[in-house]
């Protein structure tokens, strides 16, 4: 069994693990440790549902978010809400499958109303 995470069923997990969502609304993050457990939740006729955790006691503090970061991330979100067309801000994140803003992609529907 050396090397193998170990598979629970669903509702069977042991008190002190944690899923990411779960370490990440304590404020912790998995601080370098693997997959301690792997939950498992058959399903019918549909593949099983699979939750990875991880031990709480070995999770450290998350990282203060610093200026730097937040200027970076502040870049990265104005740049996906930008239309490389008409270059002005769409006021939400362009859709990967337009590739542009909505106006610039159907101008005919603007002067329709």
């Amino acid at each position: 069994m050396s090397g193998q995470i170990p598979r629970v069923l669903w509702r069977c997990a042991p008190t002190g693990y944690a899923t990411l969502r779960q370490l990440d609304a304590m404020g912790l993050r998995p601080g370098g440790q693997g997959v301690q457990i792997e939950l498992f939740r058959p399903r019918y006729r549909r593949g099983p549902l699979i939750a990875y955790l991880y031990r709480v006691d070995l999770a450290k503090p998350k990282r203060p978010m610093t200026p730097a970061k937040r200027a970076a991330l502040a870049k990265a979100n104005a740049a996906r809400r930008t239309c490389p067309d008409c270059r002005r801000d769409a006021g939400y994140v362009i859709p990967t499958s337009l590739g542009m803003c909505v106006p610039c992609a159907y101008p005919e529907d603007q002067h329709a109303s």
